[in-house]
């Protein structure tokens, strides 16, 4: 179908066609998600898609739909550079919604949403592609829509201690990672609000949360060789850790060891920091 049709069903609040079967509107989104297009990728396929989601027409269909989104994580995964990242970057967003819609309506049982888990966990770690804005495509960000799709995650009923501690484990992964260049769009924020979303289910404890900073912490003053830009090592590690401790400090809502999480961070960024640190007096 052409964009206009899609426009149309926009500027109709998003109601659900009827000269069409659902299974073939929602076939011609799911390939519009890799489109090249940033409008019809961004302001058609994505926001019709979540509309649908979470007002509950997909609820019967859930399941298929968020196993659809799962097999697009996996579309060119390991490319770099290349125009398949929109397909896996965009699922990940809409996976995120069809978590999102258990978590208010727990319409799936526990092991398909930690199946879901495992599927978007498994791509954050592994995708090569992290840029962020592409001239003439618009967003790829795939690295923040990852983090989005985790920060969703940590948010279901379904997820307990042991789950949330692998949550954490997974974002230290991404985070540690080296990448061609560092991460400028976001992404530490957006990883970081995933880790709050971890800390404020209010049941991993700081005898875990502080090794996993220390790894972290570690990873922002690896040494490098002396012909390679240590920054694609130290960077992202490092401003992670300063978008962690900024949103720890200032969130509205703290998390229930804020005291204790700040000085331990603190403590990490007085490390990794020092050369800055030092008097000039």
């Amino acid at each position: 179908m052409s964009t206009a049709y899609w426009h149309q069903v926009r500027s109709a609040e998003m109601a659900v066609p009827t000269d069409r079967s659902l299974p073939d509107l929602t076939a011609e989104l799911t390939t519009m998600l890799g489109s090249t297009d940033p409008v019809v990728r961004d302001e058609i396929a994505y926001p019709i898609l979540a509309t649908w989601i979470s007002e509950g027409v997909y609820d019967d269909l859930l399941a298929g739909l968020g196993d659809g989104m799962a097999v697009g994580l996996t579309r060119g995964l390991g490319e770099t550079g290349t125009d398949s990242v929109f397909r896996r970057s965009f699922s990940a967003l809409v996976l995120a919604e069809c978590i999102a819609r258990d978590n208010a309506a727990l319409l799936l049982p526990p092991g398909k949403i930690l199946e879901w888990g495992d599927r978007v966990s498994g791509w954050l770690v592994r995708e090569r592609d992290v840029r962020g804005f592409v001239p003439g495509r618009g967003w790829a960000h795939a690295i923040a829509h990852g983090a989005d799709a985790i920060s969703v995650l940590a948010e279901s009923a379904h997820l307990g201690l042991n789950e949330l501690t692998v949550v954490l484990d997974v974002l230290a992964d991404r985070v540690v990672a080296e990448t061609p260049a560092p991460l400028s769009s976001g992404e530490p924020d957006r990883l970081a609000r995933a880790t709050m979303t971890v800390l404020r289910r209010r049941l991993v404890p700081l005898r875990i949360i502080e090794p996993w900073l220390a790894r972290i912490a570690s990873a922002a003053t690896a040494r490098t060789p002396a012909d390679r830009d240590p920054y694609l090592t130290t960077g992202n590690p490092e401003a992670f850790l300063r978008a962690l401790h900024l949103q720890v400090a200032l969130a509205p809502e703290p998390v229930d060891v804020r005291a204790d999480l700040l000085l331990t961070i603190v403590d990490a960024l007085r490390t990794t920091n020092a050369t800055y640190l030092v008097s000039r007096g």
